[in-house]
């Protein structure tokens, strides 16, 4: 039953994911809040990227980034980046579908190169924080950037603030 939750959230949380991503102007790809953040056309590119992660996450005990070659457009170009959001949807998905409860049960690990990056942890939490809530952390992010630069946020769960003003 939960593999069916999972997989209902990832389906609605995509949708919200692709609007938001839709909503990013062009002209301020290159806006970043401040010296040590991204800038936002890399935090697009950023969120385009974790959807890559479920194959490494729910298909393999232990992930290493320092084989993983995907392949991206330059963060100035926001084209680029959508078309691998959409890439890597797909990838997300037939690798969500490959999920049972046993498999959320076994652990995994994250490494890069001889380092651990993160576990040994139990799958369906890796599931959970490091590839859902890490993404909604991000969308987050993005949220105060385009506020930030004066653009309009979409709805993700119902109206904005600004939408439910009146007149």
């Amino acid at each position: 039953m939960i593999i069916q939750y999972l997989i209902g959230e990832f389906e609605n949380e995509v949708k919200s994911t692709r609007k938001l991503l839709q909503a990013i102007p062009e002209k301020d790809l290159a806006y970043k809040p401040s010296p040590t953040s991204w800038t936002m056309g890399e935090l697009a590119q950023h969120i385009a990227t974790i959807y890559y992660w479920y194959v490494g996450a729910l298909t393999a005990d232990v992930y290493d980034l320092a084989g993983d070659n995907l392949e991206r457009a330059p963060a100035s170009d926001l084209q680029g980046t959508l078309a691998l959001f959409e890439q890597n949807v797909e990838k997300a998905r037939a690798a969500l579908n490959t999920v049972t409860e046993e498999s959320l049960r076994q652990d995994w690990t994250m490494k890069a190169g001889d380092r651990v990056v993160l576990g040994p942890m139990p799958r369906g939490i890796v599931t959970r924080g490091f590839l859902f809530n890490h993404l909604y952390h991000h969308r987050g992010e993005m949220i105060v950037y385009l506020r930030a630069t004066g653009n309009k946020v979409p709805g993700l769960y119902g109206p904005t603030f600004e939408e439910s003003q009146p007149g």
